[in-house]
Formats: C-alpha cells, sequence, structure tokens
C-alpha cells in the first residue's frame, strides 16, 4: 500500500504565466475575428435574399429617398433636358428588355457634379456636369444603359440589403438603441451607401455594351465617361469625381476590347448631344 502524502500546492499555480493584457488582448481580438466574419456572412446572404424582393416593394422602399433625390426641374430649359434624358432612357430600356414592372425614373441635376447613378426603385439621377463632359448621344446613351444594367441586376437592393444586415448587426453587438436603425431606415443614410462591387460594375458595362451596340449599330465612344474619369483622375486638383468606378483603366481596356471585336464594316459618326443639352 502506497504511501499517502498531502503535498504543498505550489505558489501562484491558478495565475497565467502571461501578462493579464495579453490575455485580454487576444480575447478582443479573437471576439472582434469572430463578429466580423459573422458581419460578412450576414452581409452577403442579406445581399442574395434582397435580390428577390419583389420590384414593387423596392419602389415602395425608394420614396423615403425623397430628400436625397434632386426636386422636379422648374425652368424649361431643364424640363427639356429631363425629358431628353427619360426619353433616351426608356428607349435603352427596351433594347435591354427590362420586366414591365421595372419602370426608370430619370432625374436631372442642374450641377457640376461629374457622375450619374442608379439606386432604388429605378431611380437614376444624371448631372450637368456629366453631359458637358461627353462628346455625343453615344456616350451618354453608355452611361445611362450602364445605370440601367445595376437597376436590372437589382444591384442597388442588394446593396441596400447588404448595408441594413451590416446595421443591424452591428447595432445589435455595440448595444445601440432602435434609434440609429429607425434613422437609416427613414434614407438619412441610404443612398450613399449604394456602393457597387466591381463584379457588379464589370456585368453593368457589358450589358450597356450590348445596348449601345444594338441601338447604334457600334459601340463608337462608349469609353468617354471613363476616360474622362482617367484624365480627372491623374489631375493634382479640380473637380472630385465620386468614387463609384474603379479601376478605370481596365475597364477602358475592356470597353476598347468589345469595339475591336464589334468594329461595324461601315463606320458611323457617333450621334451629337442636342445642343439644348450643355450648359447655358
Amino acid at each position: 500500500m502506497s504511501e499517502y502524502e498531502n503535498r504543498e500546492v505550489p505558489e501562484g499555480i491558478n495565475v497565467s504565466p502571461t501578462h493579464p493584457l495579453k490575455d485580454f488582448a487576444l480575447l478582443v481580438g479573437g471576439s472582434s475575428a469572430v463578429i466580423l466574419v459573422a458581419v460578412l456572412a450576414l452581409s452577403l446572404l442579406a445581399g442574395q435574399l434582397a435580390r428577390h424582393i419583389p420590384f414593387a416593394q423596392e419602389r415602395a422602399l425608394a420614396a423615403s429617398l425623397g430628400r436625397w433625390l434632386p426636386a422636379a426641374p422648374a425652368k424649361p430649359g431643364e424640363r427639356q433636358r429631363h425629358d431628353y434624358l427619360q426619353a433616351l432612357a426608356d428607349g435603352l430600356a427596351a433594347d435591354m428588355r427590362l420586366p414591365p414592372e421595372m419602370t426608370l425614373t430619370v432625374h436631372y441635376a442642374d450641377t457640376d457634379t461629374v457622375n450619374a447613378m442608379a439606386t432604388l426603385g429605378g431611380h437614376i439621377v444624371v448631372f450637368q456636369g456629366l453631359i458637358d463632359t461627353l462628346p455625343s448621344e453615344n456616350a451618354l446613351a453608355m452611361v445611362l444603359a450602364h445605370e440601367i444594367a445595376h437597376v436590372r441586376h437589382r444591384d442597388p437592393v442588394v446593396a441596400m440589403g447588404r448595408g441594413f444586415a451590416v446595421a443591424l448587426a452591428l447595432a445589435s453587438f455595440s448595444g445601440v438603441g432602435d434609434g440609429v436603425l429607425q434613422q437609416w431606415l427613414g434614407g438619412v443614410g441610404m443612398l450613399p451607401i449604394l456602393s457597387f462591387s466591381r463584379a457588379q460594375e464589370e456585368a453593368a458595362d457589358a450589358a450597356a455594351l450590348q445596348a449601345v451596340l444594338q441601338r447604334y449599330g457600334h459601340v463608337g465612344d462608349a469609353a468617354a465617361f471613363f476616360e474622362q474619369v482617367a484624365r480627372r483622375q491623374s489631375m493634382p486638383s479640380g473637380p472630385t469625381l465620386l468614387q463609384t468606378h474603379p479601376d478605370t483603366e481596365k475597364r477602358i481596356a475592356a470597353i476598347r476590347t468589345f469595339a475591336a471585336a464589334h468594329a461595324a464594316q461601315t463606320p458611323s459618326a457617333a450621334r451629337p448631344l442636342p445642343a439644348f443639352m450643355r450648359a447655358e
């Protein structure tokens, strides 16, 4: 029979050999990584689910964007430009075979912002600053068709779904009250967060090129907007473009490759913009 020995417990046996702050940092870092992965997964899932929201419901959601969208044009010249843009967009939408329920509403903004954007519910905003940089209707049609493609692919509602999922997750994890989410849903932050991924931008370019080719028989001037972006990005100063069009040089190259592959046997000149579309 072995002899029992009641040994003395060593000093500090329950004390970690590492510094408490290191343990705390590891705990916080691990928790943050888990939260980040969970938020990203939730964002992707929410984006895919949002794609299946009926377009009528998307238009209802878009009602909260009123404060972000330009007011209806009041001056005769502005109304004329708006009507021209709407007619061009409607023609392109027919060429792109948008579903009947997927209606487009074009908004004209008489500002020098060099941009155009698509948002929820088929709303598309075109700024005078953009029009003034374009050499032809063909170039304008490429930009409009690109934004219409975002609507057709449901990119705005996907971005909205992802943004809402991230806002909801962060509010839950941080303990922020429902007021933040209510504010977000009210449209305070909805329009600015609608940015699109590289894949979404490339898909919109491809659809727009097909639409312009069908409408004009060639894609001359299709790269004009992106060439303007590239020039302005290289300038040390000047108007700042909204950064919704990344990888500009790559996209210009893709458009030129498409143009070379679909060159018309009988070259056609680009259609000029009506004089009334230029800034007064």
